[in-house]
């Protein structure tokens, strides 16, 4: 079984330590890696690579930067195959999930690829014969600590932008999923100057080390609301610039004149897709009013799921046995409390709990809770897994206010056949990305993703236009060349 390499200056490089952790496959339990857990010592010969890189990458001109990117999109696309595989193996994805996975990471690429004109500056004449203009300089090295449940897309968030706008980076893979990022690395060294783009594999150490490491100039995170809020205190009192996104309690509003199926439908693809293991994904529906058929079309076509990696019906394993842990006790908690437990993922009879047994895998099926009050703490608490709690609100006032009282502030969507009403919920929801209609409202390019409240800390977006805010620093030159006729105090 072979242990990954560290990946600085374009060359695999061994950790400087011998501890190792494996890398599990999702399906079976069994180790199909190991990944070093890398010291501190590690940490600083990559950022050293990318600081020695950063000055060079930075002074060429952005089209230059992205015509590098454009073709390090075209080389990552020929290995989307390859990049899928990787994806299914160590994380456990459907490939049709894997697919989306590499397509979203490609499209922020591509988007990035066009920096030329997104980053373009501004030039005026702001009196007589005195020109103010405005460009963009780089950070130095950005560093990027990403999660496990988008081996692909997560760090894509961050590394297409911020090479564009001339910084150089140090990746640390999640040490969950790290062969997608390590595979990436080495198919990007035939494309990029040394140093530009390098990884270094570990846990919580290395973390640590790239934020308190003097040379990084930036972080971007991705994780769980507590880490993420503990990673924005502790680089900000290092004085870096730093996005910590944290995670989600997203809510469904189904009113009474939604369409049914495609309701029900867009529910259950909502909160099942990739195993429910996304800041984006479902996990309260309040239904307003009573609507018994579209509960009961949302078990049934939850029922139908069933464990694989393939066709329209497959749905994945959860990432590990701490997962598969989580998720049981929160159902179990829930029912405790004294909810309904309309489908039980969890419950011996199910194909996934055959499936477990048969494999030793993390298989975990669909559950549904319908809850009596909307105290329960399954309708507040992030769970990240397949698990959607229902909540029955007299009416519309009731589902908003509930919304809006989350802590977190990802995403919320309103199923409904009625304009008005789409754009009385949009404009009171509290999260930042909305749906109408949309169970997973994930912004496009150009515009960023990001949530609010107990969702993002920090300023910012990671992706879109707000990413190039975040990635560079505005610079305003005002120069002046002849003594003006019409002289003021600027003159």
């Amino acid at each position: 079984m072979s242990t990954l390499c560290n990946f600085v200056d374009n060359q695999a490089v061994p950790a400087s330590t011998n501890d190792t952790l494996d890398v599990t496959s999702p399906h079976t339990g069994q180790a199909i890696a190991q990944v070093p857990l890398s010291s501190s010592d590690d940490v600083d010969t990559a950022v050293a690579a990318a600081a020695k890189a950063w000055p060079a990458w930075a002074a060429l001109t952005v089209n230059t930067r992205s015509a590098k990117l454009m073709a390090l999109h075209g080389l990552l696309a020929e290995h989307t195959g390859e990049l899928v595989e990787l994806i299914v193996s160590e994380h456990g994805k459907t490939r049709a999930e894997a697919l989306g996975d590499v397509g979203k990471g490609l499209e922020t690429l591509a988007y990035a690829a066009g920096a030329g004109a997104l980053g373009a500056g501004q030039a005026t004449y702001v009196s007589g014969g005195v020109l103010c203009r405005m460009d963009r300089a780089a950070l130095g090295v950005v560093a990027s600590i990403v999660p496990f449940n988008f081996p692909f897309m997560v760090p894509f968030w961050t590394l297409p932008l911020a090479l564009a706008m001339g910084n150089t980076c140090v990746v640390k893979p999640s040490e969950k999923v790290p062969l997608t990022m390590a595979r990436v690395a080495e198919l990007a060294a035939s494309l990029l100057p040394p140093g530009v783009l390098n990884l270094v594999h570990g846990g919580g150490a290395v973390a640590q080390a790239l934020i308190d490491h003097p040379n990084v100039a930036a972080v971007t995170f991705v994780g769980s609301s507590p880490v993420a809020e503990a990673v924005h205190a502790r680089a900000t009192a290092r004085g870096k610039r730093v996005l910590a996104l944290g995670g989600a309690k997203n809510h469904l509003v189904a009113l009474p004149d939604c369409d049914l199926e495609m309701t029900a439908r867009d529910i259950v693809a909502s909160f099942a897709g990739c195993a429910g293991q996304r800041c984006m994904a479902a996990s309260a529906l309040l239904v307003v009013g009573e609507q018994p058929a579209l509960i009961a079309r949302v078990v049934e076509l939850a029922r139908a799921l069933v464990p694989g990696s393939d066709g329209p019906l497959a749905m994945g394993p959860v990432i590990d046995a701490a997962a598969v842990t989580r998720i049981e006790a929160a159902v179990r908690g829930a029912a405790e409390s004294g909810a309904e437990v309309l489908l039980d993922g969890h419950a011996p009879t199910t194909a996934f709990a055959a499936r477990q047994a048969e494999s030793g895998g993390f298989w975990v099926g669909p559950s549904v809770i319908l809850h009596r009050s909307s105290k329960d703490s399954a309708l507040h608490e992030e769970i990240f897994g397949p698990v959607l709690s229902v909540l029955h609100c007299a009416d519309a006032q009731e589902a908003l206010a509930i919304e809006n009282a989350s802590a977190f502030g990802n995403a919320a969507c309103v199923y409904t056949a009625s304009g008005a009403a789409a754009e009385f919920f949009a404009q009171r929801f509290a999260a930042a990305m909305i749906g109408v209609n949309v169970g997973v409202p994930v912004p496009r390019e150009p515009f960023s993703f990001g949530g609010c409240k107990r969702s993002r800390f920090g300023s910012s977006d990671i992706t879109g236009d707000a990413a190039i805010e975040f990635f560079s620093t505005r610079r305003k030159i005002t120069t002046k060349w002849s003594v003006p006729a019409d002289q003021t105090w600027m003159s």
